[in-house]
């Protein structure tokens, strides 16, 4: 089991302790709220069961199988099923950015691959960064990273956002020394 995998089991054992409920039972008590969209059912969640912000959107996640790792284990797909599926039709061009992204960040050193539905985490002890396409035409590398100055490349995210850098890719040439050095910096600093 994963490092992410187990930290996601104790997080859900730890909401059935705080609720005193199973995750089969917290499961029906979502689905029979009527309600449907992610962000409702969170805020019901942290209504009802009185969890925070974090639990209770872990809690929905997992108990609907609807973020990418849930869905993709649910559906019994491996991280290249996913892959094939986050890159197809008209970003299918954009595959080999993305391989030859993971290709640079494979050297570093051991890190996890966390599928989402439309990118992928990559973790050590925390997420250093996120890859995916950004558009049709082009793939986005967020980067968590402190203390790096912008450039006109290296671009400042909003403050509170899952990244504080992004870099725009449109060609695996661009896949260079420079955009390596700063994702080795995030990965160093992740732990």
């Amino acid at each position: 089991m994963s490092t992410l995998d187990k930290a996601r089991d104790t997080q859900v054992r730890n909401i059935e302790a705080k609720t005193g409920r199973t995750l089969a039972q917290l499961r029906t008590l979502l689905q029979g709220s009527g309600l449907a969209k992610h962000g409702e059912l969170r805020s019901f969640a942290m209504e009802k069961l009185g969890l925070g912000h974090g639990d209770a959107n872990t809690l929905v996640h997992v108990a609907l199988a609807s973020d990418g790792q849930s869905a993709a284990e649910s559906a019994g797909l491996s991280t290249d099923d996913v892959l094939a599926g986050i890159y197809a039709d008209k970003k299918a061009p954009l595959r080999p950015i993305h391989d030859a992204l993971m290709a640079a960040v494979g050297t570093f050193g051991e890190f996890e691959v966390a599928p989402k539905k439309g990118y992928v985490s990559l973790r050590r002890k925390k997420q250093f960064a996120m890859v995916g396409p950004g558009s049709a035409t082009r793939v986005d590398v967020g980067l968590n990273m402190k203390g790096v100055p912008a450039t006109g490349r290296l671009l400042a995210e909003k403050p509170g956002g899952m990244c504080q850098y992004k870099v725009k890719l449109t060609s695996a040439s661009e896949v260079d020394a420079e955009l390596v050095g700063w994702i080795r910096q995030a990965y160093d600093a992740a732990g």
